[in-house]
């Protein structure tokens, strides 16, 4: 038998292509299950058999299926076919006739589904503790809440019991289990995943989460299960794309510091800014933004309308059997039941109003990086404030469903007390590759084994080009990234492809007279030029044709030649606009002369 790998899905699939076999991977899990020996982490384990027989229909890899033999577990909210779905309250248990979309998405990828994990009952909660089965333990040190409420997810994935794992978020349910156990959490756009098959929280804000080891493995996962389904009337085309290099500068907005908190944990402070330090020496800008209307977002949610939300998914249930919901759960949600159309409605107006004023904040920065929990919280803590500190463990996700924006929570370091360090980086609606391209940098940066395994980060996996149907643009001056004008491609949903630099033929000015400031290429003989830096930007046909039909003069695009011998349209200059501008070319790019 071949040495069985770490279980990360690159290791899987060259342990596949040299001939090993999935019923070797069967037999691993079941080793790591009695090693780790928590019989909180799952509430139904598949018959071990049954997967042996899976393995074998699966026979030899194959490659047109993209997960072949990678082991998963689900969040027993989620439906799979031939096991109950409790959403961790035993009494509401029910045998679905069918796998939730999600879950058929992957196995029709190959993955096998190993267990339903614990969670807090009915996804209400960010602590892993609210369950009536044993509490899953935290990976990194029992003696801490596990995170919640895809508690169990996350603590497979951490051990290395399974590859990946789907949890949900609703307020933080795909994040805070993530960063507490040292593994990526990625909470899509809303929309992005179906829900059908998924007993809801709040429906209308809703997520099937992915916690992996990697961000490639997130990021797998999610392009395998991106679809539109229109059996949920909340599913939306948001296809997995623009994954892969991040511009060299990106605006990335952070909690002014008054506005940060931590209550009392230093530790935590400390590596929050440790991974500010590191985002700044990858050239990235940190634009100090003012957080408490985002912290007013955070608040609603568990006040009125989506308190009854909550409610009202289970509302026939609970009117039958109060007494079998756990005693948190139960106080949260027996106070929706005085809650009012007109307390729903006062919410929303609410939350509208919360929306136009941040929403300039949002678009003034690319992403949002903020720590993905305030603080450790220990077992003894949350006995002593169960819902104060699960409230103060929310404030920086439980804003993000209702703003509709993208999360993926990813491992930064170690504090010095020997604890996780984690952030989420933010984006709005459909930027979920930009989100998770950025979190692949601060991962690798980190140098992390992963999760609680010991199992070190394989090489990330090569940028593979995609959306082969976008347009190459090549930019050299006010539109690379973090300059005046890169909004205008951003606006247009262009997409961050390379660096690059042109073949030794042209020459660059800074043009007079320009708001802001602009430069000017032109072609001229090799001799009498010189490599140029630029970026290029991909833009659909539509998208490519606005963007240059709004090019003033003396600008214009043409084709540019590119030092690795490709061409692409471009920004280049008439040479009447040379009269009294200065030649930069010794600089070798716009933003070198602009910083010096």
């Amino acid at each position: 038998m071949q040495t069985i790998p770490s279980l990360d899905i690159s290791a899987l699939q060259t342990f596949y292509k040299q001939g090993g076999r999935v019923a070797d991977i069967v037999e691993t899990v079941f080793a790591r299950m009695s090693e780790i020996n928590d019989p909180g982490i799952f509430i139904h384990i598949a018959d071990k058999q049954a997967l042996l027989l899976e393995a074998a229909r699966l026979g030899e890899y194959d490659p047109d299926k993209p997960l072949f033999g990678v082991p998963f577990a689900v969040k027993d909210n989620i439906d799979v076919l031939g096991m109950p779905t409790t959403a961790g309250c035993p009494d509401y248990a029910y045998h679905p006739d069918k796998d939730a979309t999600v879950v058929r998405l992957l196995k029709d990828a190959g993955a096998i589904v190993i267990g339903k994990t614990n969670l807090d009952q009915f996804a209400t909660g960010l602590v892993g503790v609210r369950s009536p089965y044993p509490i899953p333990k935290n990976a990194i040190d029992p003696s801490l809440v596990p995170g919640g409420s895809s508690s169990g997810s996350a603590v497979a994935t951490a051990h290395g019991i399974v590859s990946f794992a789907l949890g949900t978020d609703t307020a933080g349910s795909g994040r805070i289990p993530a960063g507490l156990n040292n593994i990526v959490g990625l909470k899509p756009s809303v929309g992005a995943l179906s829900t059908t098959g998924v007993v809801p929280a709040c429906r209308t804000l809703d997520c099937v989460s992915i916690f992996a080891l990697t961000v490639d493995d997130a990021l797998a996962v999610f392009s395998v299960t991106a679809q539109y389904d229109e059996s949920d009337a909340y599913s939306k085309v948001l296809p997995a794309k623009g994954y892969g290099s991040a511009p060299p500068v990106l605006k990335i907005g952070v909690p002014a510091r008054q506005d940060l908190q931590f209550f009392g944990d230093e530790a935590m402070a400390a590596a929050y800014s440790d991974a500010l330090k590191t985002l700044e020496r990858f050239g990235h800008t940190l634009i100090e933004m003012p957080f408490t209307d985002f912290y007013d977002v955070a608040n609603l949610l568990y006040e009125g309308a989506w308190v009854a939300e909550r409610y009202a998914a289970v509302q026939a249930f609970m009117d039958a059997k109060e007494e079998s919901f756990h005693p948190v759960t139960r106080k949260i949600y027996n106070g929706a039941k005085n809650l009012t159309a007109a307390d729903a409605f006062k919410g929303f107006y609410a939350l509208q109003a919360l929306k136009r004023k941040v929403s300039p904040v949002i678009a003034s920065v690319d992403v949002i990086c903020v720590p993905t929990a305030p603080r450790h919280y220990t077992l003894a803590d949350l006995e002593a404030e169960p819902i104060r500190e699960n409230s103060r463990l929310g404030i920086y996700t439980n804003f993000v469903n209702l703003l509709d924006m993208c999360g993926i929570a990813v491992p930064t370091g170690t504090r010095t007390d020997g604890l996780p360090a984690s952030v989420t980086l933010l984006a709005p609606s459909g930027k979920d590759g930009l989100a998770a391209t950025l979190a692949r940098e601060l991962h690798k940066a980190s140098g992390l084994a992963l999760g609680a395994t010991g199992w070190p980060q394989a090489a990330p996996k090569p940028v593979v080009e995609v959306d082969e149907d976008l347009i190459e643009l090549v930019v050299v001056g006010a539109h690379l990234s973090g300059m005046p004008l890169n909004h205008q491609l951003k606006d247009l949903n262009a997409v961050f492809s390379r660096q690059a630099k042109t073949q030794d033929c042209y020459r660059l000015y800074a043009l007079s007279g320009t708001t802001p400031p602009k430069p000017g290429m032109v072609r001229v003989d090799e001799s009498d030029g010189g490599e140029i830096e630029v970026e290029i930007w991909k833009l659909t046909p539509s998208a490519f044709g606005t963007f240059v039909a709004a090019i003033p003069a003396p600008l214009g695009v043409g084709t540019v030649s590119l030092a690795d011998g490709t061409s692409a349209k471009g920004f280049l200059v008439e040479p009447i606009a040379l009269k009294g501008a200065l030649d930069i070319t010794d600089y070798g790019s716009w933003r070198t002369y602009c910083a010096g």
